[in-house]
């Protein structure tokens, strides 16, 4: 059963990513075969259309088989299974979980052509890392609370991520326009396969308002992570919270992401300078479980919980 969920997550999540740059590949051709170029709009982002109604079905049934996918091998008959290529999973599960939502409000396709080829990938890493067996307190309520609370954050933190890459992307290439590019070169930018994918998504000032709600959200739920994981190790494990590299890592995760909220909410801190903050602090926030993880079960052959 479980070969079969494979199966249909990466089938549904990679036909949709082929399907979609083959569409973003056929619509960046038409304006050179019809030697007209496309007109930005005053943000430097041209109108898009979102996803279509099948597209946004067939994700919905992609998202249904993954979360199942995931039930089923995270917690198997009362246990619990757990590694880094299946927090990647579950954060990619829900970043796909949060794009599709977002579909139904704004025109994301750039997002999309992100998303779905790591949700893909995502999806199966789990076939070759198989993580570790969680025996002693995987069905207690509390525990199953901080998981879940802890991967909503994860996928939250990784949507922002991406978002802040597609904002970095759109910023170079408006200050590239700015900086006076000979009018031929404009052309060729404005044809080529990149300016063709930046096309598709809603203005500079719509994704940053975007960006930082995920951001919110995601620093109250990291907030709770930390706090229903020292309350679920005074409760279960008989013990403070350790200060080990991954609860170093998560503190600074928070420290960083709550930097930022702060400096935007009294400075009105923007620009690259806050992007490349936003990425740095979901650097700190992978090597806080996904990274750990990987170090241990991989690089050092040791199980760890």
């Amino acid at each position: 059963m479980d070969i079969v969920l494979y199966a249909l997550t990466a089938l549904l999540y990679g036909g949709l990513a082929v399907a979609g740059w083959r569409s973003h590949r056929h619509a960046a051709l038409r304006p050179m075969l019809e030697s007209v170029p496309p007109v930005p709009d005053t943000a430097g982002v041209s109108a898009a259309s979102g996803m279509s109604t099948p597209g946004r079905a067939l994700l919905f049934v992609a998202l249904l088989a993954h979360g199942v996918l995931l039930h089923t091998t995270i917690f198997p008959q009362n246990a619990m299974v757990f590694g880094f290529a299946f927090a990647l999973s579950a954060m990619f599960w829900l970043g796909a979980g949060i794009y599709w939502i977002e579909s139904f409000f704004f025109p994301l396709d750039g997002l999309r052509l992100l998303v779905l080829p790591l949700a893909c990938i995502a999806s199966l890493m789990p076939l070759a890392f198989g993580g570790v067996r969680v025996l002693p307190y995987s069905a207690a309520p509390m525990f199953k609370l901080h998981f879940l609370i802890a991967n909503i954050a994860y996928g939250l933190f990784a949507i922002a991520a991406l978002h802040a890459i597609l904002m970095l992307l759109v910023e170079r290439r408006l200050h590239a326009m700015r900086g006076g590019l000979a009018q031929r070169n404009v052309a060729a930018a404005n044809h080529g396969w990149l300016s063709g994918w930046l096309d598709t998504l809603p203005p500079l000032l719509t994704l940053e308002k975007l960006l930082f709600r995920l951001i919110g959200a995601g620093f109250v739920l990291l907030t709770l992570t930390l706090v229903s994981g020292i309350l679920f190790s005074e409760q279960l494990v008989d013990r403070a919270l350790r200060l080990d590299h991954k609860t170093v890592f998560a503190i600074l995760s928070w420290v960083m992401f709550g930097a930022l909220l702060t400096a935007r909410k009294v400075s009105g801190w923007r620009g690259r300078a806050a992007l490349r903050w936003v990425l740095a602090s979901f650097v700190a926030l992978l090597l806080a479980y996904v990274g750990s993880r990987f170090v241990f079960e991989v690089l050092l052959h040791r199980a760890v919980v």
